[in-house]
């Protein structure tokens, strides 16, 4: 099944899409819910991001191979970092690059929205928390980053976080632990791995991550972008597909234009 929030009238609205249909989502997808009335066709509403998370919690360096091409060592434990929810973009809508910035890069992500309060949770427990799954894009101010010496400033601007274009609650953890994940700039493959790649599994980083903060519901944990990253400029429109989710597509834009 697929959850989505979107416009309806001035307010945002949880939906359940069926069949590229949608309908109203009666009670909340962190508790009990059921199908409500039909909206209509998927394409003709403005989605937003499908989740407000209270923190993005974001892995780095957990494919080998993007390590590699950064000249980085592969780290014991996972590395994490923080986006600030501000970053959070909806499909569709302009990721801006920003004038401190000459070299703004795509990452393109599995991200797991958590479904329930997590916190010291064992592995053997991690699946219990987790809601579903959706695409997301780390975009990071390369430059900033290797500047600064830590990363807040490079991943935290505005639109700096696409996410979507929906959660998908119907996978098992056998098929999230085997998806394909692809980047495209412009219809060009720029990245592509699977999930059967990452360093650290899911089940561990939440048993990694709840050991130091609360997870809420909604929150949203980024597991790593494989090898591939590179520039976006003006112009382009940058594509992340992740086998049995679907596709979230953000243009790039200067700011103002």
């Amino acid at each position: 099944m697929h959850i989505v929030r979107f416009i309806s009238g001035d307010w945002p609205t949880l939906g359940w899409v069926e069949d590229m249909t949608l309908y109203r989502l009666e009670g909340s997808p962190f508790g009990s819910f059921t199908r409500g009335a039909p909206v209509g066709p998927l394409d003709r509403v403005d989605l937003l991001a499908p989740c407000q998370p209270t923190k993005i919690v974001a892995i780095g360096r957990n494919y080998v191979a993007h390590a590699k091409e950064h000249q980085a060592d592969v780290p014991a434990e996972p590395l994490i970092f923080l986006k600030p929810p501000s970053a959070l973009l909806a499909p569709g809508h302009a990721i801006v690059l920003p004038p401190q910035s000459k070299q703004v890069e795509h990452e393109a992500e599995l991200a797991v929205v958590i479904g329930r309060r997590a916190k010291n949770v064992p592995r053997a427990e991690a699946w219990s928390t987790v809601l579903g799954v959706t695409c997301a894009n780390d975009v990071t101010a390369r430059d900033l980053q290797r500047r600064d010496g830590q990363w807040s400033r490079a991943k935290g601007f505005d639109t700096f976080c696409p996410l979507g274009p929906w959660i998908e609650t119907g996978l098992t953890p056998e098929h999230i632990g085997a998806l394909s994940v692809v980047c495209r700039v412009n219809g060009q493959a720029r990245q592509s791995g699977n999930t059967r790649d990452l360093v650290f599994d899911i089940p561990r980083l939440i048993e990694h991550i709840s050991a130091v903060m609360t997870l809420e519901p909604g929150d949203v944990i980024l597991t790593g972008t494989p090898a591939g990253v590179g520039p976006l400029i003006e112009g382009d429109t940058v594509e992340v597909e992740i086998e049995r989710i679907g596709v979230l597509s953000n243009p790039v834009r200067l700011p103002g234009a």
